[in-house]
């Protein structure tokens, strides 16, 4: 009798979980190779069931659709990542702008970097969907539960609040994962701006031009409290025209795996405006606001950062960035120029007495460009790429990086990668375990790594 009743608990588990893999494995073929084929067609599952209208870690990839009727969805998609670094530097000390020494502390380790976890669906409508991500990188210890909520009127206008970008560069808007190599450029992590909570709007201005407007709280929430943030907020704005095709690519990524017959083209302005504050108190060296660093990696609103005795308070930050790129038979290239200052200035000296910056640091102004340029080697399967990016900044150091990398497509898609690269940096600007950088950095970053988007 025992086993009787655990035949009846079992048996119509089995058969659950039996049609459960049948419905999420269906996603991955087309529908006329379903029952009709020995030799199924696998899709690409790197395409998205949602068009990416703000930013590529807002748009999940085909994932699993677990529950859909008439009122609602619930999809399941999954990004991750591992990978070694190895920052080799001939020094062990490095000179920051004011010539102090410092002591260089490269990697050399192997983590699972990054994972993303989406959850996205409509409600009632189509035009009403929603998206909650499970967001952690492990290389400091961060983990966050973020999402937004959008209307779309039509191809025009869509809103959306929640967890918006800062549109001040072309690596915010859409290229996530699909970079050259596994992580941003030097210039591209040293200038840029971040994520943070707003109300932003996409859409099609016309055919062929797309634009992206945001106000959000700050220039980066990542690591700020709501009690810390000011009243002010970070307004960004971005333009892209696709002359030629109307699109450049899967999330407007990097590299040309999908083999444009046609020239593919695109060109894009980017702005965006924040009074940005350290977001914590003075006595405290290390600032909250970990997003804004100087062009020779150090965080700004860090206690003797900018100038010694004095610790910035607060400072407008504002940044234009133009890009252009094309792609055609396997072949893509993509640049990036950009201008940002940082001005305004309000610090505060050792007795926490209010110092105003005036005269030749009244304004800290720094250009950079970022070029890089792949090939498929071989179509849909191994890709080869170089990169040079540099900042001609404020303080005359002139960081810059050259280098190049391969990846390897085994499956034929972007949903796996291998990725290998060899980057040489000199007065690295970039900063931090976030990404491939470390202030100050002379030598050459090796690393190896892969990931997966599902």
């Amino acid at each position: 009798m025992k086993k009787l009743k655990e035949v009846q608990v079992i048996f119509p588990l089995i058969c659950f979980f039996s049609f459960f893999t049948f419905h999420v494995t269906a996603q991955f073929l087309e529908p006329d190779s379903i029952g009709t084929s020995t030799e199924p067609v696998w899709t690409d599952p790197s395409q998205t069931v949602y068009e990416n209208t703000a930013a590529g870690e807002f748009t999940p990839g085909k994932g699993f659709q677990l529950v859909k009727n008439d009122f609602a969805s619930l999809n399941l998609s999954i990004y991750a990542s591992a990978r070694w670094v190895n920052q080799i530097s001939g020094d062990s000390l490095w000179q920051d702008h004011q010539g102090r020494n410092l002591v260089f502390d490269g990697r050399n380790d192997i983590y699972w970097q990054r994972a993303m976890i989406w959850l996205t669906g409509f409600i009632s409508t189509p035009k009403l969907t929603y998206m909650a991500t499970v967001w952690t990188v492990t290389t400091t210890q961060q983990t966050l539960v973020y999402g937004n909520i959008k209307y779309s009127f039509n191809k025009h206008l869509t809103v959306g609040m929640g967890i918006v970008p800062n549109a001040c560069i072309r690596s915010l808007q859409g290229p996530f994962p699909f970079f050259a190599s596994t992580d941003r450029t030097m210039a591209e992590d040293a200038l840029r701006g971040g994520f943070t909570n707003g109300i932003f709007a996409v859409g099609e201005a016309i055919p062929r031009v797309r634009y992206t407007l945001g106000l959000g709280n700050n220039l980066s929430i990542l690591g700020v409290k709501a009690a810390n943030l000011t009243r002010h907020f970070s307004k960004s704005a971005s333009v892209s025209w696709f002359p030629t095709t109307g699109e450049f690519g899967p999330r407007g990524g990097n590299g040309d795996l999908e083999y444009h017959e046609k020239l593919a083209t695109r060109f894009g302005v980017s702005y965006c405006h924040s009074r940005e504050n350290r977001f914590n108190n003075t006595g405290t060296p290390s600032p909250d606001n970990t997003q804004v660093r100087l062009s020779d990696g150090i965080l700004f609103f860090e206690t003797d950062a900018f100038i010694q005795g004095l610790t910035v308070v607060e400072a407008d930050f504002d940044q234009t960035s133009i890009d252009l790129g094309f792609k055609y038979k396997g072949f893509a290239f993509h640049s990036e120029f950009y201008y940002r200052t940082l001005s305004r200035i309000d610090a505060v000296d050792a007795n926490n007495q209010a110092v105003t910056i005036t005269g030749p640091s009244e304004v800290i102004t720094d250009k950079g460009y970022t070029i890089q340029a792949l090939y498929m080697i071989v179509p849909k399967k191994v890709c080869i790429y170089g990169v040079n990016s540099m900042l001609i900044d404020e303080f005359e150091r002139n960081p810059y990086e050259i280098g190049g990398g391969v990846n390897l497509y085994l499956t034929k898609t972007r949903s796996w990668r291998i990725n290998m690269q060899a980057m040489h940096v000199v007065k690295s600007a970039g900063g931090g375990t976030f990404g491939l950088y470390n202030s100050g950095q002379t030598g050459t970053t090796l690393t190896i790594g892969s990931d997966i988007l599902l």
